[in-house]
């Protein structure tokens, strides 16, 4: 069994366990597992081990190590870690030169004293929902290596599952870390917008966060890499309580809370449906929430949001020379959303797209209006095939409309922190996710329900 964040951190920071012998068992569990999983595409075992002799010596002379020390952990390959390429999976990026910067969210994580050791496989430009790049090749599952880990953050579910790493970064555009925390039976909170900072610019709804084991860990990392930066002007202020100290002492009793099987349009399967919601009923007696008797109906806003996710791809393509002639190099998940959008001029505009977003703010603020916490399953399928298509039909019913993670946009979109947490096994041995969508910037209580449920039903990890 993979060391936790936590226990990794104490050891290390007591003498027990030296950062050192625990970079070179994270190594040995990647030369063991990866080349089944295809989880990691970079590793730098020099790196990490000169890395770790810092953190050593740093106990030796009685220093504060930092609240990670030791702790080797995956950067998923949309983001900047100091020493290693950034190719987003695609192939135009593969001969990058390494960076010699980390972004904002790893420099925190390395500060306090964490050490990265790899970068994790993501679907070309993190355009997926399984993980499976022209680029780095197809990752697997854990727990059946027929199967995706889910995407884009597909590298780090596989890795942290596998027990190759107690933690990795992960990003959520529209369900990119809670599918495959679902996927793969991991805790993954997206947290509120803003929560973890960025280098620069604006982004409309991805965030970053990560992959891990337990709800300590998750409230450990959240404590370090959560808080303002300048060079991010959405970053949200830094929470009033420390989320360690929050998991275990926030009362969440009377929050209202809604159980929706499908938000009013998506097809589940009803295995899923039913693992989640005598999940969703186990974890709101145990939180002694107020469950509402309440119809969640949104209206699927899918192809607009994907007219505003793609609309300026084949524009930025082309200008970065990736089109026209490069696009046999393109992914097929990348080539797929090009056509559809060459293929639906009689889709929304653009400006109709911004409308429906709009519209979908004000009907998510309405829920919120009647309750605090919305229940959900975090994906509609179990995980599927880890080289086939997105699901267009689950459960015996049209698919279409969102795959197999038909409402996890709705987050990214209203900025709203949501949490996958696990919440079982199919009767094929299938991890299944819980979702729970809280209020922005609540991203507290979303940890603090995980915990709950980690003490009424814990879960395993049977393959770390």
């Amino acid at each position: 069994m993979v060391r936790t964040i936590i226990e990794t951190a104490r050891r290390v920071r007591s003498g027990d366990l030296t950062a050192l012998r625990a970079v070179d068992d994270a190594l040995a569990v990647i030369a063991a597992k990866n080349p089944a999983l295809n989880a990691f595409i970079m590793v730098d075992a020099d790196g990490a081990r000169e890395a770790a002799r810092v953190i050593d010596a740093k106990v030796a002379r009685g220093e504060d190590p930092g609240p990670l020390a030791g702790v080797p952990f995956g950067v998923k390959d949309l983001e900047d870690c100091t020493g290693f390429r950034t190719t987003q999976g695609s192939v135009f990026l593969m001969e990058t030169a390494p960076k010699t910067a980390d972004s904002v969210h790893v420099a925190r994580l390395r500060a306090a004293g964490a050490i990265p050791i790899g970068k994790t496989n993501v679907p070309e430009f993190g355009l997926d929902g399984k993980t499976a790049p022209r680029a780095w090749g197809v990752t697997r599952n854990p727990w059946n290596t027929d199967l995706t880990p889910g995407g884009s953050s597909g590298g780090s579910s596989a890795a942290v599952a596998a027990g190759m790493t107690p933690f990795a970064t992960a990003t959520d555009g529209g369900g990119s870390i809670r599918e495959p925390g679902a996927f793969t039976g991991l805790l993954g909170l997206k947290p509120s917008h803003g929560r973890i900072a960025k280098e620069s610019g604006f982004s409309n709804w991805s965030v970053r966060g990560a992959m891990t084991l337990t709800a300590a860990d998750t409230a450990r990392y959240l404590d370090v890499a959560a808080g303002p930066n300048n060079r991010d002007r959405q970053s949200l202020p830094p929470p009033a309580v420390p989320y360690e100290e929050a998991i275990e002492t926030l009362d969440l009793q009377g929050l209202r809370a809604v159980w929706t099987p499908d938000y009013g349009y998506a097809a589940v399967d009803p295995e899923v449906a039913a693992i989640a919601e005598a999940a969703a009923r186990r974890l709101i007696q145990a939180a002694r929430l107020a469950l509402v008797d309440l119809k969640v109906r949104m209206t699927p806003v899918i192809r607009q949001w994907g007219v505003l996710n793609f609309s300026v791809l084949e524009k930025d393509f082309t200008a970065k020379g990736y089109l026209p002639d490069g696009w046999d190099k393109l992914a097929e998940s990348t080539q797929f959303y090009l056509s559809m959008m060459r293929e639906r001029r009689d889709g929304p505009s653009v400006e109709e797209s911004w409308q429906g977003l709009y519209a979908c703010e004000q009907e998510f603020a309405a829920i919120f209006g009647d309750v605090d916490l919305i229940f959900s399953p975090a994906t509609a399928c179990p995980a599927y095939g880890a080289e086939a298509p997105t699901p267009t039909e689950i459960g015996g019913k049209d698919a279409t409309i969102g795959g197999a993670q038909p409402f996890g946009m709705f987050a990214n979109i209203c900025w709203n922190p949501s949490i996958s947490i696990p919440a079982g096994v199919t009767a094929a041995g299938l991890p299944v996710g819980l979702q729970v969508t809280g209020p922005r910037h609540r991203d507290d209580i979303l940890v603090r329900l995980a915990r709950i449920m980690e003490n009424v039903q814990p879960w395993e990890h049977p393959f770390a």
